[in-house]
């Protein structure tokens, strides 16, 4: 028989971070620090992808592989903004900077190479779990699509997270009373 608790149901809430120190949560009941900022409205929720490779490792007097190894693991974060702003664009570009002049924001990329990282948080809509992906670069086409309405315009993010020195590549925070 399942567990009814264990579910979890909802696109949540996506946070990001400028600086790779913006303390963590700890825990599922104290606020997020004032550096992790909302992301705000997306199309469809976020999905959080962890592809792992694994390698046979054989030797010649077995038909059967002896072990099997992880080769490499790609942790992505996607979703797609509903809010195209200066301050999500600089989000999905990896860095540029916003100029306020004459009644108007100006968005100008970040220049090759000098791409920045940043932290990307999740909480449920439930507050019952949280995920924080401690080091992330925005990797995937962004595609703007304009059409006539009701579809509107979305600023589409594919997030890679990275591992970050002396951690691990993500840390995943959930009630324990009934979903261990």
């Amino acid at each position: 028989m399942g567990n009814p608790l264990a579910l979890s149901i909802g696109p949540g809430h996506l946070k990001l971070a400028a600086s790779l120190s913006t303390p963590e949560p700890t825990d599922l009941v104290a606020a997020w620090n004032a550096g992790w900022i909302d992301l705000g409205y997306t199309e469809e929720g976020s999905e959080i992808s962890v592809e792992t490779t694994f390698e046979d490792i054989e030797v010649a007097e077995e038909l059967d592989p002896v072990d099997v190894l992880a080769t490499k693991r790609v942790v992505m974060i996607s979703f797609s903004l509903a809010e195209i702003t200066a301050s999500n664009l600089k989000r999905v570009f990896n860095g540029g900077t916003i100029t306020a002049a004459s009644g108007c924001v100006y968005y100008d990329p970040v220049t090759l190479g000098q791409e920045t990282y940043v932290m990307i948080g999740w909480e449920s809509d439930a507050a019952d779990e949280r995920w924080i992906f401690r080091k992330c670069r925005q990797t995937g086409n962004v595609e703007i699509p304009r059409k006539k309405a009701p579809d509107k315009a979305l600023l589409p993010a594919e997030f890679r997270a990275i591992k970050p020195p002396s951690l691990p590549v993500f840390r995943a925070i959930e009630v324990s009373p009934g979903r261990a």
